[in-house]
């Protein structure tokens, strides 16, 4: 079992071929995080599957976190150590040569993005 179907294992999308097609997706995503969907997929069928895969109704982003949290936890809890570091991450999101409205100032005057940040103590995760 590769990491991606572990990270997965406790999905539960009510349909065993999403939840593979999930894996498979992530699995995609993990061997190439930089890049866009068509060329993370790198052919147009799958291309095709994962934009599906993202339109369906039974697709959550609360799911998939779900079983991310799930698979950490347990990560989480097999360690000896008592010392646990919860990262922060912060994501600059940079829109320059978009046309967009509403964005706010980023690293320098000119440019205009959003920041994702994730906190961490968000609480989705509890020792």
């Amino acid at each position: 079992m590769n990491w991606s179907s572990t990270e997965l294992n406790d999905l539960d999308l009510g349909d065993n071929r999403l939840e593979v097609r999930a894996a498979t997706i992530l699995n995609a995503m993990l061997h190439a995080p930089q890049s866009s969907i068509p060329k993370a997929c790198r052919i147009r069928s799958s291309t095709l599957a994962t934009y599906r895969f993202f339109w369906n109704e039974a697709v959550s982003h609360e799911a998939l976190m779900a079983s991310h949290f799930e698979a950490t936890e347990c990560r989480i809890r097999q360690q000896d150590s008592k010392i646990i570091l919860c990262i922060q991450d912060t994501t600059e999101l940079d829109f320059n040569g978009q046309e967009t409205e509403g964005l706010g100032r980023l690293s320098y005057d000119r440019q205009r993005g959003m920041y994702l940040i994730w906190p961490s103590n968000s609480g989705h995760l509890k020792k």
